[in-house]
């Protein structure tokens, strides 16, 4: 049985046991629905091959050879990732039209005896949702931004709020990035834009819009990620907490939180050269040399001094919200972030009220 699905949605995705992508390994890295699996049907040299025969030889010479290469490729997914699927499995599956790849898998998966739905527009009505719901609709969305200098423990301290009950938004993670000059998360490159916005989508879906939400301060961009526009405004429009920390405090949490990069010269030399223009080489040479050296407390202080808080000055002229609550940290150990989480949870409910 194959039934035809105009939209994806969350109400659609519960009708399924898995969303199976059949379009090539490229086109899935670029952007997919989170938490689909990838069951290609073509390979990305057999797309290409395909294709290219398509277009400069024969349209029924590539259509004879796609189809072998698409029931092989089928078979292999039945032998393997499948094997296991029980009678009630029912997976929902689109390419990128929604036409010859989605169609060949649903037709061969819907005669084995399973209950498959196909995306009608594949991909391109799945990412035309995902447009139309962040960038021309107003997400639901009541922001608590939580605010502080570089090295204030913001990150921290919204991983320990969630477990408190708290809702919390994490654009870094979905961005794979601190949001800071030394931020690009080295075990995990940076998604596509499209890929970014397919995971903070799924990420709004989950949260109850009845209910504060709490947003590290970002700028529109982290790293090579740019917010949508209505997000970008909800939160510099938001209620903020800002958190207070001396500046020696930040500086060690800093070296402690960067330690991957601590260890790689090679990228602390590459985030230095990014500095403003306004930075001279001089300073950038002194810094250099105190990575050198290995002596990164040093190279954190100085960074928060001429760098970080003077940034952080500039970008709270953008921000329109009130300032909600103050949290004063006198250190970032532990205990101490673990009871500045739990008041930083009572005021968000109290600025989200």
């Amino acid at each position: 049985m194959i039934e035809t699905v105009s939209a994806i949605t969350a109400e659609t995705l519960s009708r399924y046991s898995d969303v199976i992508d059949v379009r090539s390994p490229a086109e899935f890295a670029l952007d997919h629905v989170p938490g689909a699996i990838n069951l290609p049907v073509l390979d990305d040299a057999q797309r290409h091959e395909v294709g290219t025969l398509y277009v400069q030889s024969s349209k029924f010479l590539a259509a004879r050879i796609g189809a072998a290469l698409v029931a092989r490729n089928i078979a292999d997914h039945l032998d393997g990732p499948l094997a296991d699927r029980p009678g009630s499995w029912a997976p929902l599956i689109y390419c990128w039209r929604g036409g010859n790849r989605s169609g060949a898998m649903a037709t061969i998966l819907s005669r084995v005896g399973w209950r498959v739905g196909v995306v009608e527009g594949g991909y391109r009505t799945y990412r035309r949702g995902v447009v139309r719901r962040l960038y021309e609709e107003a997400p639901p969305l009541r922001v608590v931004l939580v605010a502080g200098p570089t090295g204030s423990g913001k990150t921290v301290l919204l991983d320990r709020a969630r477990p408190l009950g708290a809702q919390v938004l994490d654009l870094e993670a979905l961005a794979a990035h601190r949001g800071s000059l030394f931020g690009g998360l080295k075990a995990e490159a940076q998604p596509s834009q499209r890929m970014f916005e397919s995971r903070l989508l799924h990420a709004l879906d989950a949260l109850d819009p009845a209910r504060p939400v709490l947003v590290e301060a970002e700028s529109s961009r982290i790293g090579q990620i740019s917010l949508p526009p209505a997000i970008w405004s909800r939160m510099v429009e938001a209620p903020r907490i800002e958190i207070d920390a001396p500046a020696a405090a930040r500086a060690r949490h800093i070296v402690e939180t960067y330690a991957d990069i601590t260890a790689d010269l090679a990228a602390i030399e590459e985030a230095l050269s990014r500095l403003p223009r306004h930075i001279g080489r001089e300073q950038r040479d002194a810094w250099r040399a105190l990575a050198r050296a290995g002596d990164f407390l040093a190279l954190s202080e100085q960074l928060i001094h001429v760098h970080y808080d003077p940034a952080y000055r500039r970008s709270g002229a953008t921000r329109t919200g009130p300032v909600a609550a103050r949290l004063t940290l006198d250190d970032l150990d532990p205990a101490a972030l673990s009871e500045a989480a739990a008041r930083l949870v009572d005021a968000a409910e109290r600025a989200g009220a």
